[in-house]
């Protein structure tokens, strides 16, 4: 039977990251505690549970509602209910009805934005959310949609103004006001939260109860998320060769880099769609990696979650790179990996990242400056609080013909059409030895028959259920690629998690046969492709 390593792609910790105000998310008590509709549901009332986090309860007075005469608010509701549900086939028949029977309602079409960004229809929805913010509509929702659609365009300073406008429209709307902390310091974030107990005379006791919570959680956590290392060599750029990761000579792959952690090297595999460093507990006993807290690591698989930690690490060398203070991923096991670990590219996202795959070289160099900046940003944030900046994607003309791509978290979503139909989105994954069409799209351009040689395995063990499609062709950026035989699996966990539709991996094997530059911080890709280099 054969087994392929997607591990890297398919964890939620080597994904790394999609912001929470993206995820459909139930952590409060009250979320896990459905409560009975009432007798005589109202729109109010509905809205009460969605914002309590009770949404098959919502759900059920919304769905209730729709034969009334609020039917297309209330078919909105029930959108809104489904997204949270993980349910994107109903909620998009639900905003469809939503504005098919108030066509002109600012909410009907505000929860059909919202639908299109789960389905990946980034550009349908940001034309929605724009034509009600401008038609005068004051729709806190509207501008939230927006500040979503902003931030997976880099489009910073957008993102920040609109849910600046979202907060000052719904302050109580707990997915605004998510969204809104998000964009703070975490001391400012703990005393907004502080200012909301002692200020806010509506709370429920499970509302405040949860805030309590949230702010027990913030106070705890070791660091910042992202970037929680600051850099202590004076680098500005720097090459280094990419480290072969063989299923046995001579197939490559992946390609990975040695990292130093604590003075001890490890070989850790690069994938472009991730976030920080994920090592086995057997690299985190020999450096000494201090336990900060339990981490367990969920994703598909039929293992389930599997155990983990976060870890504290003093020193990090990559090349001529050193980092200090930070935090790393520990997997209690070894065999899910089949190697030492994972480092994701938004590591290094300071720099403008050059990798160079048939040539099997990384180079490091600094980000254009901004029109506004006298000089490009430090290479990594210090893990010391300062005042956030805010700046929308800037194109240098040397980056003109780049690629603009899409990024939730760390996950780099590039653009890709399939058999010349309407443009999806596909995750550049270098951490994944295979190419993958998610089971709806394929079934949406080929034929599609069920492999039963093939298992997927991932940190969480193995995927099953794996089918293969005919012929597909891709085209991204500026190029086209024929595939025949494309490994097909359910990716909706995926999409659930990032909040945007997933319609495959780009993967090692595809993307080993280009130079490819990536600035992370205006999400932009440049694809180029020398045939005479191509091993």
């Amino acid at each position: 039977m054969k087994r392929i390593h997607v591990a890297a792609l398919l964890a939620c910790v080597a994904c790394a990251g999609a912001p929470t105000a993206l995820r459909a998310q139930s952590e409060t008590p009250a979320a896990a505690t459905a409560a009975a509709p009432n007798a005589t549901p109202s729109l109010d009332d509905a809205l009460h549970k969605y914002r309590l986090g009770q949404f098959d309860a919502a759900a059920q007075e919304y769905q209730a509602l729709t034969t009334g005469p609020q039917a297309g608010l209330a078919y909105a509701g029930l959108a809104r209910s489904d997204l949270r549900l993980r349910n994107p086939t109903d909620a998009y028949a639900a905003a469809s009805k939503a504005v098919e029977v108030a066509p002109r309602a600012p909410d009907t079409q505000v929860a059909l934005g919202e639908v299109y960004f789960r389905q990946g229809k980034i550009a349908d929805a940001e034309d929605i959310f724009v034509k009600v913010i401008n038609g005068g509509a004051e729709d806190a929702r509207a501008y939230l949609g927006l500040a979503h659609v902003s931030a997976a365009a880099a489009l910073y300073a957008r993102e920040k103004t609109m849910l600046d406008q979202a907060h000052a429209l719904d302050p109580s709307d707990p997915d605004i006001q998510r969204a809104w902390l998000g964009m703070m310091t975490l001391g400012d974030r703990i005393k907004a939260l502080h200012d909301r107990l002692a200020n806010d005379k509506t709370l429920s006791a499970s509302e405040r109860d949860a805030t309590e919570r949230q702010i027990a959680l913030l106070q705890n956590q070791p660091g910042p998320a992202v970037h929680a290392c600051h850099m202590t060599s004076k680098v500005s750029s720097t090459q280094m060769r990419l480290k072969q990761m063989l299923y046995g000579s001579p197939t490559i792959r992946g390609y990975g880099l040695d990292v130093s952690l604590n003075g001890v090297t490890s070989h850790l595999r690069l994938n472009t769609s991730g976030n920080g460093i994920l090592v086995d507990s057997k690299v985190a006993e020999k450096a000494g990696i201090k336990r900060l807290g339990d981490a367990p690591i969920s994703g598909p698989g039929d293992h389930g979650p599997v155990a983990g930690y976060v870890g504290q690490v003093d020193t990090v060398r990559i090349g001529d790179l050193e980092f200090q203070d930070c935090r790393v991923q520990v997997i209690e096991s070894r065999s899910a990996l089949g190697e030492d670990g994972i480092i994701g590219g938004m590591v290094l996202s300071g720099f403008l990242v050059d990798l160079d795959m048939p040539n099997g070289k990384l180079t490091l160099s600094p980000l254009p400056a901004r029109p506004d900046e006298a000089a490009p940003e430090e290479a990594l944030q210090s893990g010391q609080e300062t005042v956030p900046q805010f700046h929308d994607r800037y194109v240098a003309p040397e980056m003109e013909s780049f690629t603009r791509v899409f990024r939730v978290g760390a996950t780099l979503l590039m653009p890709t059409k399939l058999n010349d139909k309407e443009s999806t989105l596909f995750v550049v994954g270098t951490g994944s030895d295979v190419n993958i069409i998610s089971s709806e799209a394929a079934h949406e351009v080929t034929h599609v028959a069920n492999d039963v040689r093939s298992h997927l395995k991932t940190l969480n063990g193995n995927i099953k259920d794996v089918s293969r499609g005919d012929y597909v062709t891709l085209t991204f950026g500026n190029f086209r690629q024929e595939t025949f035989g494309m490994l097909s699996m359910d990716l909706k966990q995926r999409s659930d998690d990032l909040g945007v539709e997933v319609s495959g991996i780009l993967g090692f094997p595809v993307l080993r046969l280009f130079e490819m530059k990536i600035d992370y911080r205006d999400n932009l890709i440049g694809l180029s492709y020398n045939e005479n280099q191509v091993r």
